[in-house]
């Protein structure tokens, strides 16, 4: 028989683990942060220029990182009406309120590679 939780039986404790729960689903993967990040520092970008930008990341992986991202409306993507065609992806204003957290990630990064590693 399984013990039934404490700590997380309360309802504030729930809507916070279920916040927890689907931010996880949205951000999670190797590469959604990078992706992010790239896009936070350099506005607009091209898929070939984002393939440039995060290193080892395959085209299919970043087509379907780019997808997710802009159906959870962290990217938008924008198709110009060029010969060839081109496409912009952007942050969108609800992605870059992400900024702060990425932020905050690389600074405990850093500060764990530094205090790891020395």
């Amino acid at each position: 028989m399984k013990k039934k939780a404490k700590i997380n039986d309360t309802p504030v404790c729930q809507v916070r683990m279920q916040a927890i729960s689907d931010t996880m689903s949205i951000l999670s993967g190797k590469w959604k942060f990078h992706i992010l990040g790239t896009l936070i520092e350099g506005n607009k970008l091209g898929f070939m220029d984002l393939m440039r930008e995060i290193d080892g990341i395959g085209s299919k992986m970043l087509s379907k990182e780019l997808q997710d991202l802009e159906m959870n409306h962290l990217v938008s993507r924008t198709v110009l009406d060029t010969k060839p065609i081109t496409v912009e992806y952007a942050i969108t204003e609800y992605g870059a309120t992400l900024s702060p957290l990425i932020n905050e990630l690389a600074k405990w990064g850093i500060e764990y590679r530094q205090s790891v590693h020395g």
